[in-house]
This record gives structure tokens, C-alpha cells and sequence, in this order.
């Protein structure tokens, strides 16, 4: 939110207060507002400090771990081709942030889709120079803000290779990664957040990333799947997660380093980031219970497997009602998602037979997309909320529904496309015969365990 309307807010406050007082009263107060109107930017050392750890959680969620909880479900001859592709992705994205991610996110161009070229290469960034929070005149270093905004950019790029694990080119994946992180996500993350983005103009509710990071990668998960093809003998041959102990490991640094992603987006150590993170345990909490309780009942026996997926789900679905909901709605928010987002993986991805292979597109797109339009029922004061925002319930939902189809729409497209472009150039697809050796072998010339 820019800064300008928060003190305009507040001019408009102190001078509706002159009314009806004497002279002498009202020339003071007028001169009070004007002195309350030049806000000097405050950096405090809490926020600070905040911000710097919640940027090392959120990468602590990628490496070492999404890297783990993806590494844990694939076939043992390819765990180390996913830790390789989330390590390399993570570092690319970090470059291509710093050159002219950030510029196009976050630039200063008046523009509906982009930031502009303007802040290319960090131009202009100093150690001096500032990043707005959302309290006006309280700020942070813009290269703190530049980080923590570039550890998600790094996460919503490696969420995406789990669709697509054991087949890949690493060559492809990584060409892809870059255009996708260049075209998609980049306008995505500034129509969303910034003050002149197209989405954020609607007034849609996108805490810490439904719509940016969640169903973006999603969608791109969804459409790399089809276009890439199943696995050789997927349905026949036994393709179970080989450690579900590593799996359960990368889930467990998720959920912490997911605190970081929720509630340091609230960019301030103050009760909006403590709302951010009681959601992020009660929304998980619920999911779990959920994802688990319909295991028993439909099942028989509560796996590992569905506890870690509905952890993950539960994460997805507060995501971007962290800082907008209460803590029971966002139980109930997490229950709901856990439960479509099961039986998507269970029976629709059967019935429309694609193979996502670690079902990115079943809990980040399906519980992104759920998460990202119950924010605007549970940000309601109704149910528990904070009421963030001018629109009803109904109108607020209508606008996450928007944001939510033009992320679909963006992201399907230009994903397609780039798929279809990177095979022409380098052939998504390793050879069947290094597919059945195994992509740590083939593609890295190494193995992940020695036995």
C-alpha cells in the first residue's frame, strides 16, 4: 500500500476533528495535522531484524526443505536429480531477481502489468535507501525487502518441477524456468502486490501468495504435466515414494519456514504478523486432521503420505488469508481445502488420467485456488476476520474470483507456450533409456545413496 494514502488518511481524520472547535483550537490542531502529515520514515530494528529472519525461513523452505519433501517422493534413482533442480532453479531465480526481476515486480513504471526496466540491475538501491511498510512512516532497507520478495520468486519456480519429476531434461527445465520466472511470474507478482498492479487495483486480498506463488505454479504444474506426458509404466510399475521419513522431514521445515513466508509478509513484527502465524498453525492443524480423519473413514488406515499432504494443503489454503482471518475460520478454511484437495488427487486425477507426479497441481493449484477465494468470505468480521478492505463479503469474493481466473489465464497460457517453445529448442524429455536408469545417473552422473 503506498504511503501517500496512509497519510492521507490520516490528514482527513485530524481535519474532520476541526469542526466545532474555537479559533485559537482549530489553528492549533491545524498545525498539528500538518506536522502529523510530514512523517518522517522510522526504521525500527524489531522490523528489521524480522523481516532478515523470515527471508532466511522462507528459503530455509526450499533448500534443504521443499528439496527433501520432494526428494522423499520420488523413485530412489531420482532423489538426487530433484535436490539438484531446486538447488539450481533457486540460484538462477536469485540472479535473474537481482538483474531485472525485481525492476518488473516492484519497478516504478505506472503500469497496470509491470514494474518497467527502471530498477534493472538494482539501480538506485542503496543501503539507505527504504521500502514502505504498512504502517505509514515506519519502513525497512529496500535490500531486505528485495531479498525476502526474491526467496518466494525462487519457490514458486521450484514448486513447479514436482509435476514433471523423473522425466525432465535438466537443460529444458532449467531454459523454462527462467523464461517462466521472466514472463509469468514476474507480471503476476506485480498486478498482485504492488500499488498499481491490475489485481491489486480491484481490491483482491492476496496476503502472502494464493494467486502468486500457489495457483501460478499450479497451473504451470498442471500444463507441464500434459504437455510432457506420463512417466514410463505410470500404472503399471511401482512408483511408491521411496522415503517417506524424508518426506516427512521436508514437510516438517515447510511448516516452519512457512512461517516466515505467512507471517513476515505482513513486512512489520507487529499483531498483524501474530495473526499471520497463529493462522499458519490452526489452518495446518485442521487440514491434517481432516486429510487424516477421511483416510480412517473411507480407507481404513491413516497413511504418512496423506498427513504430510494435508499439512502441505493446509499451508496453501492460509496462505493468502493469513493476515485477513481468524484462527478458527482458518481451521475450517484448512479442513475444506484439505478435503477437495484429496479427493482431486484421489479420484479426479484418476478419471482425466495425467500424471502429476508429486500432485502440484492437486494441493498448490486446488488449494491455492480455494484459499484464494475463501479470503474473502473468512476476512469478514462475521466470521472472525479482520474486515480488510471497503467491499461486502459477496463483492470481495467476486474480486478473488477475478483475480484468480486472470491468474489461470496468464499462467495457462504462457506456460503452454513456453513448454511447447523449450521442446523445440532443447527437447523437454530425457531418452527412454536414461528415464528407466534413472535421472541422478543419466542426467548428474551421480547416486544418491551408495548401498
Amino acid at each position: 500500500m503506498k504511503m501517500n494514502q496512509k497519510l492521507a488518511g490520516l490528514g482527513a481524520l485530524s481535519a474532520s476533528l476541526l469542526t466545532g472547535l474555537p479559533a485559537w483550537a482549530q489553528e492549533a490542531t491545524a498545525e498539528a495535522t500538518e506536522a502529523a502529515a510530514e512523517v518522517v520514515p522510522v526504521m525500527d530494528k524489531g522490523d528489521v531484524a524480522w523481516m532478515m529472519t523470515s527471508t532466511l525461513l522462507v528459503l530455509f523452505m526450499i533448500l534443504p526443505g521443499l528439496a527433501l519433501f520432494y526428494g522423499g517422493l520420488v523413485r530412489s534413482k531420482n532423489m538426487l536429480s530433484v535436490l539438484m533442480q531446486c538447488t539450481v532453479i533457486t540460484a538462477m531465480v536469485i540472479v535473474a531477481w537481482t538483474f531485472w526481476g525485481y525492476s518488473m515486480a516492484f519497478g516504478d513504471a505506472p503500469s497496470p502489468y509491470w514494474g518497467g526496466l527502471g530498477k534493472a540491475f538494482l539501480s538506485g538501491v542503496t543501503i539507505d535507501s527504504m521500502a514502505a511498510t504498512f504502517t505509514a512512516g515506519i519502513v525497512i532497507p529496500e535490500f531486505v525487502f528485495i531479498a525476502f520478495q526474491m526467496t518466494f520468486a525462487c519457490i514458486t519456480v521450484s514448486l513447479i518441477v514436482g509435476a514433471f519429476a523423473e522425466r525432465i531434461k535438466f537443460s529444458a527445465l532449467m531454459l523454462f524456468s527462467l523464461l517462466w520466472v521472466t514472463i509469468v511470474y514476474f507480471p503476476i507478482a506485480h498486478m498482485v502486490w504492488d500499488s498499481d498492479g491490475l489485481i491489486y487495483g480491484w481490491g483482491a486480498l492476496d496476503f502472502a501468495g494464493g494467486t502468486v506463488v500457489h495457483i501460478n505454479a499450479g497451473i504451470a504444474a498442471l500444463v507441464g504435466a500434459i504437455v510432457i506426458g506420463k512417466r514410463i509404466g505410470y500404472g503399471k510399475d511401482n512408483m511408491a515414494p521411496h522415503s517417506m521419513t524424508m518426506t516427512m522431514i521436508g514437510a516438517s521445515m515447510l511448516w516452519v519456514g512457512w512461517f516466515g513466508f505467512n507471517a513476515g509478509s505482513n513486512l512489520e513484527a507487529t499483531g498483524g504478523a501474530a495473526l499471520a502465524m497463529i493462522n499458519t498453525f490452526t489452518a495446518t492443524a485442521g487440514a491434517i486432521l481432516a486429510w487424516v480423519v477421511l483416510e480412517l473413514v473411507l480407507r481404513g488406515k491413516a497413511s504418512m503420505l496423506g498427513a504430510a499432504s494435508g499439512l502441505v494443503a493446509g499451508l496453501v489454503a492460509v496462505t493468502p488469508a493469513a493476515g485477513f482471518a481468524g484462527p478458527v475460520a482458518s481451521i475450517v478454511l484448512g479442513a475444506v481445502a484439505s478435503v477437495a484437495c484429496y479427493f482431486f488427487v484421489s479420484v479426479v486425477k484418476h478419471k482425466l488420467n495425467y500424471d502429476d507426479s508429486l500432485d502440484v497441481f492437486g494441493i498448490h493449484g486446488v488449494g491455492g485456488i480455494i484459499g484464494a477465494i475463501g479470503t474473502g468470505i473468512v476476512n469478514s468480521a462475521a466470521f472472525g476476520g479482520i474486515d480488510y478492505g471497503d467491499l461486502t463479503v459477496g463483492a470481495q469474493v467476486m474480486v478473488q474470483i477475478k483475480g484468480v481466473l486472470v491468474t489461470i489465464v496468464w499462467s495457462g497460457i504462457a506456460s503452454f507456450v513456453l513448454y511447447k517453445l523449450v521442446d523445440i529448442v532443447l527437447g523437454l524429455r530425457v531418452k527412454e533409456e536414461a528415464e528407466r536408469e534413472g535421472l541422478d545417473l543419466s542426467s548428474h552422473g551421480e547416486r544418491a545413496y551408495h548401498m
